[in-house]
């Protein structure tokens, strides 16, 4: 069934899904199965040069939030028509993964979608906002499940907003020092968006504007998704650098964080009850105003699974 929906749609356009690199589009197809409730088929690559396998043998649970944020804003420009030059904005975003449906068996996987849309409200004939709720299965099997809110602003109404901020389009922002890969659970220096701030629990969040996938367009702040790997670093460094997989992520945006301003990312480990459970907190702010607050969940054991061995041809 996920083969034939694919061949009954196109390709997906990357301004659909704001991605202009093929390697970083997820979605393949899509198929409305009711109003507001759509089929979506993905592909999450057997090898990503940014979203590389955690803990030695896990998706990058991360991939499950670009999913659906990619899911969200093909159906918003598919089926609601919001013009490719209007801007998403996203204002929440949680999800809960299947760590031991998550393990890598060094192939492609094909990822089946299931978005509810609710709470649509129009402004005229264009989407003004709404809220999604998805499910993330593989051949039948729930991988995670996650929902968010978005709103749509027009591209006239943006440029005033946004006013003399624009100017920041395309200007050279200074690449801040990183810190050690390992110690927030990267392989490369230049995947780092942290750099090293005044106590062990608090960084400046470091943007490196020609990142190929954390910026795939000349911006005019910092994207989301550069905020949401910042705050999974974050919690990484906070736990000492290895073990931490994001299976559970809260997190909420407050307002844009600004290309030309230091924005400081905090950390802190929360006790609970949950004794099989590390919780961390995560707060990022700028100018003395919140920009982010994330809560990020992981088992502290992760469970054994066995990959089956692949038979030969």
């Amino acid at each position: 069934m996920e083969q034939n929906l694919r061949e009954l749609t196109p390709p997906v356009p990357g301004e659909f899904v704001h991605r202009a690199d093929p390697a970083d589009i997820l979605p393949t197809g899509w198929n409305r199965i009711a109003e507001n409730r759509f089929s979506i088929t993905a592909r999450w690559p057997a090898d990503h040069p940014f979203f590389v396998p955690q803990n030695g043998d896990r998706h990058d649970p991360i991939l499950v939030a670009e999913t659906m944020r990619q899911a969200t804003m093909l159906v918003g420009h598919a089926e609601f028509d919001v013009p490719a030059d209007d801007q998403f904005v996203m204002w929440d975003l949680s999800y809960t993964a299947d760590t031991a449906a998550l393990v890598h068996d060094g192939r492609p996987w094909d990822i089946t979608v299931d978005l509810l849309c609710t709470d649509v409200r129009t402004r005229g004939r264009g989407l003004r906002e709404m809220r999604t709720a998805l499910v993330l299965t593989r051949d039948g099997r729930r991988i995670a499940t996650g929902g968010g809110g978005i709103s749509c602003t027009s591209a006239a109404a943006y440029r005033r907003m946004r006013g003399d901020r624009l100017a920041a389009l395309g200007a050279p922002v200074p690449l801040l020092p990183a810190l050690r890969p390992e110690e927030v659970g990267r392989e490369r220096t230049k995947d780092v968006v942290l750099s090293p701030g005044d106590t062990p629990s608090r960084w400046r969040l470091r943007v490196d504007t020609g990142h190929p996938t954390l910026f795939r367009r000349p911006n005019d702040h910092v994207p989301g998704m550069l905020l949401l790997e910042a705050a999974r670093q974050a919690a990484v460094a906070v736990t000492g650098g290895t073990g931490l997989l994001p299976a559970g992520l809260e997190a909420r945006f407050h307002r844009y964080a600004e290309l030309d301003t230091p924005c400081w990312v905090e950390a802190e480990v929360l006790t609970g009850a949950d004794r099989n459970t590390t919780t961390v907190q995560v707060l990022a702010h700028q100018d003395g105003a919140p920009v982010l607050d994330c809560t990020l969940t992981s088992p502290r054991v992760l469970p054994a699974v066995r990959v089956p061995a692949a038979r030969a041809c």
